[in-house]
Order: C-alpha cells, then sequence, then structure tokens
C-alpha cells in the first residue's frame, strides 16, 4: 500500500513541526498537490534540474528538499528562464516539492543535532541562539470513571504531560457530573429527559502548541461521550525552547588542525576555510547549517573556541580574529548531512506503518563551488 501525501507529510511534521520555524521562512508545500499517492520519496539539499531528473529516473512524485525553491511572489512564470523551465517540468511530471528549513535545523534530533553529532560535540550542547519558546496550554477533560484509564492515556500517549524531563505528567480528581440529555441525542449513559449524575475523572495535564490539535483529536477519539465537557486555558508558563545552532565541549580537548580534520570527515567536504592559529587548543564549540556569520557574537558569549559554519564573509573573519575566536567554513552545502538523515526517517515511519513508499536519499551535488 502506497502512502498518500499528507501522511508523508505528517511524518516529516513529526520530526520538524513547522511552528518553531523563524518567521517568515519559506517552508511548507511550494508546488504539486499532496492529495495523491506518494510512488516515492526524494530527499535532497536543494533542488535543481539534476535532481528533479533523479526524482523521474526514481519514479518518485514528491521531493522533501531543505532550501525552498520559492523564495519571493512569481509575478509570471515564462517557462523559457531557467527556473520557469524548473517549475514547469515539476508540473509536467506531477512532482509536489516540499520545504523544510528552519525547522528542520532548530528542532531536536534534526539539523543542527546531526552536525553537532558529526562533529563529536557531545557534552552540554545546547542551542546556540534560542529563535523559538514553546506556548502552553492546559487541558482539563471530565471523563466516566470507565474509560479514564483509556482517555488518559489517549492524550498522553499524543504527546500532553510533558514537563522539563518528565513525561506522562497529568493530574486526576473523581467526582459527579450531571446532565440531562435531551432529543435527539444518544446519551452514552442516562436517558433522554432525565437528569443523569455520573462518577467521573476530572483529568488536567499540559499541551504544548504544536501537538494540540493532535491531542484534541485523540482525546475526542477516546472519550465515549457524544459531546465532550473540556476546556483549554493558555498559561503564561514557558515550554521548551528551540534554537539555531549548537553549542558544547569535545570529549577530550584537541588542537584547531586537529578539529579541522573532524570536520571533513564528519560533514564529507575535501576543504575548509579556516581564521585562527592551527595550534590553539580546541574544547568547546559551536555548529550552525548554512550562513551563520551573524551567530559569531553568540558563539563568543558561549565561551565557543570554534564556530563551524558557511558562507563566512570577509569582515566577519576578521572579527572573529580580533576576537580571538577561530572559524571553520565547510560550506554552505555541508548541510547534505541531512538527505541520508531525513530518508532514514521517514523510510522508517513508513514501514512502521506497513507503507510500501520508498524513499532516496539524493545522490546528486548540488554544490555550486569547484576548488582548482
Amino acid at each position: 500500500m502506497l502512502a498518500k501525501g499528507q501522511t508523508v507529510i505528517q511524518y516529516m511534521e513529526q520530526l520538524a513541526p513547522k511552528h518553531v520555524a523563524e518567521e517568515g521562512d519559506k517552508i511548507g508545500l511550494q508546488l504539486g498537490s499532496l492529495q495523491k499517492e506518494i510512488t516515492g520519496v526524494l530527499v535532497a539539499l536543494d533542488v535543481t534540474d539534476e535532481v528533479v531528473e533523479e526524482a523521474i529516473a526514481h519514479g518518485c512524485n514528491l521531493i522533501i528538499a531543505h532550501h525552498a525553491i520559492i523564495f519571493r511572489p512569481i509575478q509570471q512564470l515564462q517557462t523559457d528562464t531557467p527556473m520557469g523551465r524548473l517549475y514547469e517540468k515539476l508540473i509536467k511530471h506531477d512532482i509536489a516539492v516540499y520545504i523544510s528549513h528552519t525547522n528542520l535545523d532548530v528542532t531536536e534530533g534534526g539539523m543542527n543535532d546531526w552536525m553537532a553529532e558529526a562533529l563529536g560535540i557531545t557534552e552540554g550542547v545546547a542551542p546556540l541562539k534560542d529563535i523559538h519558546t514553546e506556548r502552553l496550554s492546559k487541558l482539563v477533560v471530565f471523563v466516566p470513571k470507565s474509560h479514564h484509564q483509556q482517555v488518559l492515556d489517549a492524550v498522553l500517549n499524543a504527546g500532553a504531560g510533558w514537563i522539563g524531563n518528565y513525561s506522562h505528567c497529568s493530574f486526576n480528581i473523581e467526582g459527579y457530573g450531571t446532565f440531562v440529555p435531551r432529543e435527539g441525542t444518544d446519551p452514552f449513559i442516562g436517558e433522554q429527559g432525565k437528569m443523569e449524575r455520573a462518577e467521573e475523572v476530572r483529568i488536567e495535564t499540559i499541551v504544548p502548541l504544536g501537538v494540540r490539535a493532535k491531542v484534541i483529536q485523540a482525546m475526542l477519539k477516546a472519550h465515549p461521550y457524544e459531546e465532550v465537557a473540556y476546556d483549554l486555558y493558555s498559561m503564561d508558563l514557558k515550554g521548551r525552547s528551540f534554537g539555531l545552532g549548537r553549542v558544547g565541549r569535545l570529549k577530550q580537548p584537541v588542537s584547531l588542525a586537529e578539529f579541522i580534520e573532524t570536520v571533513k570527515k564528519g560533514l564529507q567536504v575535501d576543504q575548509v576555510r579556516v581564521v585562527g592559529d592551527l595550534n590553539r587548543t580546541v574544547s568547546k564549540a559551536a555548529v550552525l547549517g548554512g550562513s551563520g556569520g551573524k551567530f559569531l557574537q553568540s558563539a563568543l558569549f558561549r565561551g565557543a573556541d570554534v564556530l563551524v559554519t558557511g558562507d563566512i564573509d570577509y569582515h566577519t573573519a576578521q572579527d572573529a580574529l580580533m576576537a580571538g575566536v577561530a572559524l571553520i567554513d565547510p560550506g554552505h552545502n555541508a548541510e547534505k548531512i541531512m538527505k541520508l538523515k531525513v530518508a532514514e526517517w521517514i523510510s522508517g515511519k513508513l514501514g512502521e506503518h506497513k507503507y510500501a513508499t520508498p524513499v532516496f536519499a539524493s545522490a546528486v551535488n548540488t554544490e555550486p563551488f569547484r576548488f582548482q
């Protein structure tokens, strides 16, 4: 059985929820439709003509990419321009394009965690720069005692009940609920026109915004009543924070020269640009996929000895040299580490649910620079 497009994206958004992306980021479905069976998924860093040809060769009708193909509003669509021809080819072959960008960067177990792991940043790992703090609600629902555990399990397993590193947190109070079933009802307990007094349990738990719809859906599905009595309260308490980049300590100090070799191997690049004394000691490192030069001050504030990021400009390099922070620039394309990781995630989720849709990690090298 092939998975529907919405099903594939549901799994993708479990990994990288859209609500944690930077404001204004170009994410989500950018071209095509998800209202179809997916014959194959191709995971790519960029969507180029070669990547589209690869999707066609594999029989894929969905590309999940990290970098957007539409950055600003399109005033006209001319198919005699390079981008116009790309859009035309995608449309003619019914290939949808879905983008997961900064939401994949910041999420736990996403891009920057993969990069940190590849570089051996394993101790005291934290975001380099917080950009999003999750909003919390309190859910209160009243359940008949006979279905208390069923409903409680449903909401907690859907993602409610997290407080810090504690999961499945709830508070439960027994009491009595009253109601009169009116004409046209089909009550689970009681009779039409008669006051009913039912033994019920009040369940209270915390619900993060990102899973609120999923929790409510699970609650309603598990609850036996026709009309479910529940409340959602907004809270001033802050939930989890999500941030760009990662910073943390290496297992043991190394020289900058040694760390450079770790970067090359971990991010699968042949060459890097470097700022700093190759003999200096590196104990604490920061990494940020993509263009991260503007986060130099964050790395300095966090006490990093070196910042690994792409697209470093001349003046940022000078600032780092003066501040005594080393820089390693492996290029923007180092984010290609996401292709295999995302493909493995989606493939695993589809396999768990017995879907036969194949998932491929793009083998196309989209690095635009060549070194002579």
